[in-house]
């Protein structure tokens, strides 16, 4: 296990994006806790979810928030979904490893076939994992999967761990590759993707974006560290690419604020 506290060598900027933050639609009202969010450029769909306590379903949306394609998970309950991303070959893949009160002992990555996306129900590929021996349980709300591994990244105030499972399924024991103390305390995860064009990174947060580039290997946070700052705070759960300038963000509502679907863009 590699433990490396990362402050000199980074080139950190911060910048002020609020007037680019533009609504795009009003998520369904049926759904109040979207927690993860991913794109898929065929059939044009924001794909979401909600997290603990809901039913498990996973839902296709359009841009202006309608629910087009409603697909049961038929084999797998949703204890805490709080993540979406997809692979090359469009598997969408939910992560099951919310954990707010720091007990739950083994986690859970369901994938699910892009050839099950136009069907009423699905059974999921289920992949667990554990963490290494000795460390504390975390909260995740926040992974991408790259060349065939999952990158997770842990939730808290000041700082993210970042762990890694293989995409295959079995019992695993997640090997933690490093972490990263930030400058404050305003900085907890709620999720991420990858660009697998430009190799760009982006880790969402209440009221801001960190972007993520020019990084070695697997050492995200060895490059590039760009802080950009939406200009106000909501409950902002779900982040994705829709192009290699353009990101999808979505948040939860509560009472008559969010529910929410933004768009991004940026350079």
């Amino acid at each position: 296990m590699v433990k490396r506290l990362i402050f000199l060598l980074l080139i950190v900027t911060s910048c002020q994006h609020s007037d680019l933050l533009i609504i795009e639609g009003s998520i369904n009202n049926s759904l109040n806790e979207v927690s993860g969010a991913e794109y898929i450029i065929n059939p044009n769909l924001i794909w979401v979810v909600e997290d603990a306590g809901n039913d498990n379903h996973l839902y296709g949306l359009n841009k202006e928030g309608k629910i087009i394609r409603d697909i049961t998970i038929q084999n797998a309950e949703n204890e805490d979904w709080e993540e979406l991303t997809s692979d090359k070959d469009r598997n969408i893949y939910i992560g099951d490893f919310g954990n707010n009160n720091k007990k739950r002992g083994t986690f859970r990555i369901l994938k699910i076939s892009n050839e099950d996306l136009s069907a009423p129900g699905a059974n999921a590929d289920i992949i667990e994992f554990t963490l290494p021996k000795g460390l504390k349980s975390k909260n995740f709300e926040a992974f991408f999967v790259l060349n065939d591994l999952f990158y997770i990244f842990s939730k808290a105030a000041d700082k993210t761990e970042v762990f890694k499972v293989p995409n295959k399924v079995s019992n695993h024991i997640a090997t933690k590759i490093s972490e990263y103390h930030f400058k404050g305390k305003g900085f907890k995860i709620t999720s991420a993707d990858i660009n697998f064009k430009n190799h760009k990174i982006v880790l969402l947060n209440r009221d801001k974006l960190i972007q993520l580039s020019d990084f070695e290997g697997d050492d995200f946070f060895s490059g590039q560290i760009d802080i950009l700052s939406f200009g106000h705070n909501t409950q902002k759960e779900g982040v994705c690419f829709e192009n290699d300038s353009t990101l999808l963000i979505t948040h939860e509502r509560k009472d008559f604020e969010g529910g929410n679907i933004y768009s991004f863009n940026f350079k």
